[in-house]
């Protein structure tokens, strides 16, 4: 694996630097960069083919993962950020809005992560604070409202642990969330996109389809934790990863969640516009389908949905 890795960053170098003869236009070099890019995926299709759940751990945290924010800009036509929880401040972990695909609009709740240490700082690494949940039910009871179906992006380590945001009412704001998602009388679905862990992803994690990305994790907490409680030993973070079943794979498996959006050999930083083109057709296919259920019988779904939820199919 090592061996292959290391070809494949050289094989990466060497595209970009072809790319900038072809953008300097000294001579074409198309067919080399058509060619080379064929073998880098034929060799990242070897890496990756056989992945365990510590390696689909760390492909779910790179840095280069793209964000929510990546997505929402590639899928929808239009998006409007709108802020604030009317009670404490604007918390930047979590992103909310409008947005539309065509004729459709929808009402947008994304855990949004950091590129570099200053987005990061701004972002709270993605970790809300009781704010970020709050402001998220202000806007999916607008949604309500309106009549908007509503898609949460699912990215986070977990809800910040601090002590202010334990002063404001972290596992309330956590708890009210999933109970308000639970009984919105508008379509829901959930997409975890990188890291979903603890309760800071299940608060956005109650919909009438709950998806994952093919390389993301969704978790009752991370494997560093699991392993530090469980055994004492923080070092058995693979072994941890393994029991925990926290895949798509595993989860599918278990009819945890509905459906599998696939990936590019190697994660979704490699071609983020073809992950967020199956996200949009699904997301566009779905919406159909359930806006042309009776909002009680999708509610009573929803419900049932969650109280089965583990059951084998």
């Amino acid at each position: 694996m090592s061996n292959l890795n290391e070809e494949i960053k050289e094989l990466e170098s060497f595209v970009k630097e072809l790319e900038n003869i072809s953008k300097d236009r000294i001579i074409d070099v198309s067919d080399e960069i058509k060619e080379t890019k064929e073998k880098l995926l034929s060799l990242r299709e070897k890496a990756y083919s056989n992945l365990t759940a510590w390696d689909k751990v760390e492909i779910a945290r790179n840095p280069s993962r793209p964000t929510a924010l990546d997505y929402i800009n590639i899928i929808f036509d239009d998006f409007m950020e709108l802020h604030g929880d009317r009670q404490f401040k604007d918390d930047k972990s979590i992103v909310c809005g409008l947005a539309k695909i065509e004729n459709q609009n929808f009402t947008i709740v994304a855990e949004q992560k950091g590129r570099n240490t200053k987005e990061n700082i701004e972002r709270n690494f993605g970790m809300p604070n009781p704010e970020s949940y709050r402001k998220g039910i202000r806007f999916m009871k607008q949604a309500e409202k309106f009549h908007r179906p509503i898609i949460t992006f699912i990215d986070t380590k977990g809800a910040y642990p601090g002590i202010g945001a334990e002063e404001r009412g972290q596992g309330e704001a956590i708890a009210k969330s999933m109970m308000e998602m639970a009984n919105l009388k508008v379509p829901i679905i959930c997409i975890v996109i990188g890291e979903g862990s603890s309760g800071g992803a299940l608060a956005l994690g109650v919909g009438d389809r709950v998806v994952m990305l093919e390389n993301s994790v969704y978790s009752i907490l991370s494997p560093e934790g699991y392993a530090s409680i469980l055994w004492k030993d923080g070092s058995r973070v693979k072994e941890a990863a393994e029991k925990m079943k926290l895949t798509a794979q595993d989860l599918k498996e278990l009819n945890v969640i509905d459906k599998i959006i696939k990936e590019p050999a190697g994660g979704a930083h490699y071609d983020k516009e073809l992950v967020a083109k199956g996200l949009k057709e699904y997301i566009i296919s779905e919406t159909e389908n359930l806006i042309k259920k009776d909002i009680n019988t999708l509610v009573d779904e929803r419900y049932e949905k969650f109280r089965n939820m583990g059951e084998y199919k």
